[in-house]
């Protein structure tokens, strides 16, 4: 679900686009940069760009492309920074919002290996920029990891040498599994 005031807004007009694919970068400033690693959490985002091909059929617009960022992770054992680099495709649909599909947390839905995630949008506009900056926020480590972060979860005596690394909320899951 897309911000009312979203920190890197890029919008695309509809009229705009046709069935005929239309190229279109986009790259957060600074300040952009800044609002999106306080609203992931993250020490800091570096980069942030996009291309994207957009091609609009009916009321849905299909978007493919590539994302390239560079950001700064807390490691989750040391609190040390943890640099990432992002460089990944990326594929969307935009559909009208009374069209997307809205599922409650008890209900469970498959997506087909060639089904697109899909973004509601409302009005006479996509907003590009939001949909990169919730790419990013999907690309990102979810336990991003300091070098020594092992050693630390050691000496912490959470892991012993040789083990295989378990961190966690399902870690003990292994061990109970083995009885």
């Amino acid at each position: 679900m897309a911000q009312l005031n979203p920190e890197f807004s890029r919008p695309v007009r509809l009229d705009t686009l046709g069935d005929v694919p239309r190229a279109i970068s986009v790259e957060a400033g600074a300040e952009e940069r800044a609002a999106l690693a306080r609203r992931f959490r993250i020490v800091a985002i570096d980069r942030l760009e996009a291309e994207a091909m957009l091609t609009r059929i009916g009321d849905a617009v299909n978007v493919s492309g590539r994302i390239v960022a560079a950001a700064t992770q807390s490691c989750v054992a040391s609190g040390e920074d943890v640099p990432e680099t992002i460089d990944q495709p990326f594929a969307l649909r935009f559909v009208p919002e009374a069209d997307a599909e809205i599922g409650t947390a008890d209900e469970e839905i498959e997506l087909e290996e060639a089904a697109l995630d899909e973004v509601g949008y409302a009005g006479g506009a996509v907003d590009l920029g939001e949909a990169v900056a919730q790419t990013l926020a999907l690309a990102l480590d979810p336990y991003p990891r300091a070098p020594n972060a092992d050693a630390i979860l050691r000496a912490a005596g959470v892991a012993k040498e040789g083990e295989e690394k378990r961190t966690g909320a399902l870690a003990g899951l292994k061990d109970l599994l083995k009885k």
